[in-house]
């Protein structure tokens, strides 16, 4: 990290190409994949004005201009200036540990810079966006604004809102959108709690549109309303607490779970984050649920099934 291979005070020509090449075939690939690429287009309509907007690994057209010495400049940036936090996980010795750290990670110490709210630029009305593709399944992607973030006191109740939405095999979109109404192929919610999105991944015959954005709508509606039973809480509370226990079971997830935390700048224990979820009452789903509004429907249009 600290002492990487270098010609003429910049990178390797011949690795940055090597890189580059990776890149674009990591970028290629989404595009490949309808379900991702549907995914990348709503947030890319619906975030349009905002940085979250700019995919992960960047635009295609992006790469090219990139060079030897552009890059080791942005890395000069990034060891000297960014947020670094190491974690180990498994059976080793602490003091051993921070020998290494302290002989191989010869770094000065930075300031802890507050996390900024992402910016949050709701529409003014719904907006609509269809697309065509040469694709035999249509891919319809909704997008709502939740108002609730991470690190918000009513986030655990933005979690069951989800669960109960559409987040799980026995959430109202699996049931009434894919098992009763047989209008999605899969149907499903999930929410970005850093952004505070939640957002609807779909994938249905072309002629079924209009049904089965109704029927999304609907059900939203019913979550509003409080259309469901405790029984479905308990139940989604037992399944988000198993889905936290089986993450932190491996190195990876705690090490997830920990970063999320230092991300935010916040902190508490894994009792604390279970509690939480299990203090959840229905009045507080729905007042969460108040917050919440449809900001994007996008549709990417197959041509199977067109009516």
């Amino acid at each position: 990290i600290f002492s990487p291979a270098l010609e003429d005070g910049a990178f390797l020509p011949l690795y940055v190409s090597q890189e580059k090449r990776t890149l674009k075939q990591r970028i290629q690939a989404v595009y490949n994949d309808k379900m991702r690429y549907s995914n990348l287009r709503l947030i890319q309509v619906m975030c349009k004005e905002e940085p979250y907007a700019l995919h992960v690994n960047g635009e295609l057209d992006d790469v090219d201009g990139i060079t030897p010495q552009s890059l080791y400049e942005a890395y000069q940036k990034a060891v000297t200036e960014d947020q670094l936090d190491i974690y180990v996980v498994g059976d080793v010795d602490e003091k051993q540990v921070n020998s290494y750290i302290s002989k191989y990670f010869e770094v000065n110490e930075r300031e802890l810079r507050p996390v900024p709210k992402l910016e949050q630029i709701r529409a003014k009305e719904p907006q609509e966006v269809v697309e065509d593709a040469d694709v035999k399944q249509g891919k319809l992607n909704m997008g709502f604004r939740t108002g609730t973030h991470f690190t918000d006191d009513d986030y655990p109740a933005l979690q069951l809102f989800n669960g109960l939405f559409g987040g799980f095999s026995h959430s109202k979109l699996f049931i009434n959108v894919r098992e009763k109404a047989s209008l999605a192929y899969y149907a499903a919610s999930r929410i970005e709690s850093f952004k505070g999105l939640l957002m609807v991944m779909s994938g249905i015959e072309v002629g079924n549109y209009q049904k089965a954005v109704d029927i999304i709508k609907e059900q939203f509606q019913e979550m509003k309303k409080g259309s469901f039973t405790e029984e479905a809480i308990d139940q989604t509370k037992a399944v988000i607490k198993n889905q936290i226990l089986e993450t932190l079971d491996t190195p990876y997830g705690l090490v997830e779970f920990i970063y999320q935390q230092a991300a935010a700048q916040t902190e508490f224990s894994l009792e604390d984050w279970l509690g939480r979820i299990d203090n959840v009452t229905k009045a507080e789903i729905i007042e969460v649920g108040k917050k919440i509004d449809l900001d994007t429907t996008y549709f990417l249009k197959g041509t199977e099934g067109a009516s």
